[in-house]
């Protein structure tokens, strides 16, 4: 486990989408950088496709989802 720096105004936005989203902090964000990842890595796919991407293989890392 590692440590990010990130801006305040970075870390209230994730602290307001986690409460909405019934998240921890922790958790938005590592959804969110998951889902960035997987949009720089398949810009073909829409929003909704990468989320179901994520769902289908959440046991696997981001390296094996990027694998097809």
């Amino acid at each position: 486990m590692g440590i990010v720096k990130l801006s305040d105004e970075l870390h209230d936005e994730i602290r307001k989408a986690s409460t909405t989203l019934g998240r921890s902090i922790n958790a938005q964000a590592e959804y969110w950088i998951k889902i960035g990842m997987l949009a720089e890595l398949n810009p073909e796919l829409s929003y909704s496709q990468l989320c179901k991407k994520l769902l289908r293989t959440d046991a696997f890392t981001l390296e094996e989802l990027t694998r097809e």
